[in-house]
């Protein structure tokens, strides 16, 4: 909009007008939309759980030694038997595998976290700051945005809530790595291990996946078709991020969790019919 003059009073009061309601509209949403930007981009801070993650390390190392005493048992009685000597040394480098990661699985977790946050980052860099804000760009956008300026509101409070529990599980994550890994070279419950890896992993590339979306949904605004109602798009796409988000951290956790439980119904039974 150009500057204010004699000669263009009339058109120029309405708009300065419109521009000052719709920055006291925006003036609620940037802390809203700066928080929810440092929830997808900044690492989550899992210093705080370290001293857990060395008491379940250390809860772990009991069973190190009992782990090495059976493969070694298992590998002297044997005999010439090539089936349980190939267990037996299938043994010895699953327990070696596991010291390796669950005693590194700190780190290991940080350096993960790292990664994702610099991916998600840089994916909200190419994301048009403007595109989270209303605007005053054209009549049918200003009436559209006044009209649905609190419903953006509440998807946004919505965001936050599921941002938080995601933040507060990936914290706790680092406690579960560490037990993940751990389960996952015990063959008998390897689908736990594995349900508990994949479910950290997946709460952690969430935010990358919501990125790449507002990263699609701000390239759409740019086409005419769309240019005209900015707040559906992005009311639409905050609300598929919060589906995608919802979906990945209560349904998959729940379906996949049904899944291992059904393939392992009685995790002792499996247990000792493979040391039998």
């Amino acid at each position: 909009m150009g500057e204010c003059g004699l000669l263009n009073l009339a058109s120029c009061i309405p708009e300065k007008l419109c521009e000052f309601f719709i920055s006291l509209l925006n003036a609620p949403l940037k802390p809203l939309l700066d928080f929810i930007k440092s929830l997808l981009t900044e690492p989550v801070n899992i210093e705080v759980l370290a001293p857990i993650w060395a008491i379940i390390l250390y809860v772990l190392s009991i069973f190190y030694g009992l782990l090495l005493l059976y493969a070694g048992m298992n590998f002297m009685f044997s005999g010439h038997n090539e089936i349980k000597r190939a267990k037996s040394k299938e043994w010895f480098q699953n327990v070696f595998l596991m010291i390796l990661f669950t005693q590194m699985s700190f780190f290991l977790y940080s350096l993960i976290l790292d990664v994702s946050s610099l991916l998600t980052a840089g994916m909200m860099n190419l994301v048009n700051p403007d595109f989270f804000l209303l605007t005053a760009d054209n009549i049918i956008n200003i009436g559209l945005q006044f009209f649905f300026a609190l419903f953006y509101v509440l998807i946004l409070l919505l965001t936050v809530l599921i941002l938080v529990i995601r933040y507060l599980t990936v914290a706790i994550g680092v406690v579960l790595f560490p037990i993940g890994i751990f389960l996952y070279f015990i063959p008998p419950v390897q689908d736990y291990g594995k349900l508990i890896l994949n479910y950290l992993g997946v709460c952690i590339f969430i935010g990358f996946f919501d990125s790449v979306i507002f990263l699609v949904a701000s390239q759409l605004i740019e086409i005419q078709i769309f240019e005209n109602m900015k707040i559906m798009v992005m009311m639409g796409t905050f609300s598929m991020v919060n589906l995608l988000m919802l979906y990945l951290l209560f349904f998959s956790i729940i379906k996949s969790a049904l899944k291992t439980t059904s393939s392992v119904a009685n995790p002792i039974i499996s247990v000792a019919k493979y040391f039998v």
